[in-house]
């Protein structure tokens, strides 16, 4: 029988620990994780070994996306990611509502933080262009009828003066590297030296202005408002 690989040594090893940890884990994290002493030492320590476990688990997932899949990459991206996710995590353990086992919102934080981690390390050697509009580059339509390809051509013609009209050119190359590039908002918004909420904001004002206009020359049709109904008088009101 062959020995089991480094790699595999190491998720068996956070196994082992995982079924040590869920036996003695605590009966309230959010108060033993905010408390002083042994047993905030002692969750910490669990906790850590949970993220470690969930990182694990997300990496192996998406190992075939990475750059360096070797075993020694994995164990630092692992460790890494489990490392920054437990930071996130306590930062914001006041916002636990107990919606859902402590274990499985935790889970989350760690899968998170790996996805983020491994679309860096995929962009890391590549080079982000903020580019204008260019539609002599889109592709050409293929199987298509001329009915669909003319209405497709219409409304792309309209949509690239809207947006050369009513977005500003960051407005414009940001909305661009992220629905048409397809970069990742986190690697654009490292790469800009500015926050994920920024390029949010800034590429939801771009689609409201683009709708807005687009609406307004006949691209598009109105947004349904709600139905307001009128509110019942309660009885014995006139």
């Amino acid at each position: 029988m062959s020995a089991p690989s480094r790699d595999g040594s190491a998720e068996l090893a956070r196994t082992r620990s995982g079924r040590q940890a869920d036996r003695d884990e605590p009966a309230d994290w959010v108060q033993a994780l905010g408390c002083s002493g042994p047993e905030q030492d002692r969750a910490m320590r669990q906790l850590h070994s949970l993220m470690l476990r969930a990182a694990g688990h997300q990496v192996s997932r998406m190992r075939s996306a990475l750059p360096d899949s070797s075993p020694g990459a994995v164990d630092v991206i692992v460790n890494q990611a489990a490392d920054e996710a437990m930071t996130a995590l306590l930062a914001k353990l006041h916002t636990f509502e107990g919606r859902s086992r402590f274990t499985t919102w935790a889970y989350k934080f760690a899968i998170l933080q790996v996805a983020t981690d491994v679309r860096r390390l995929q962009w890391q050697h590549r080079e982000v262009r903020l580019r204008d509009l260019d539609l002599e580059s889109a592709p050409a339509d293929v199987g298509r009828s001329p009915e669909c390809v003319a209405e497709a051509g219409d409304l792309a013609s309209a949509l690239a003066q809207s947006m050369r009209t009513v977005l500003t050119p960051h407005q414009r190359r940001v909305a661009i590297a992220l629905l048409v590039d397809g970069v990742p908002i986190d690697v654009l918004a490292e790469r800009l030296g500015t926050s994920r909420g920024a390029l949010y904001k800034t590429v939801h004002d771009a689609r409201c202005r683009l709708r807005a206009d687009l609406t307004s020359r006949g691209y598009l049709a109105p947004a349904a408002r709600p139905e307001v109904r009128p509110s019942q008088p309660l009885a014995g009101t006139p």
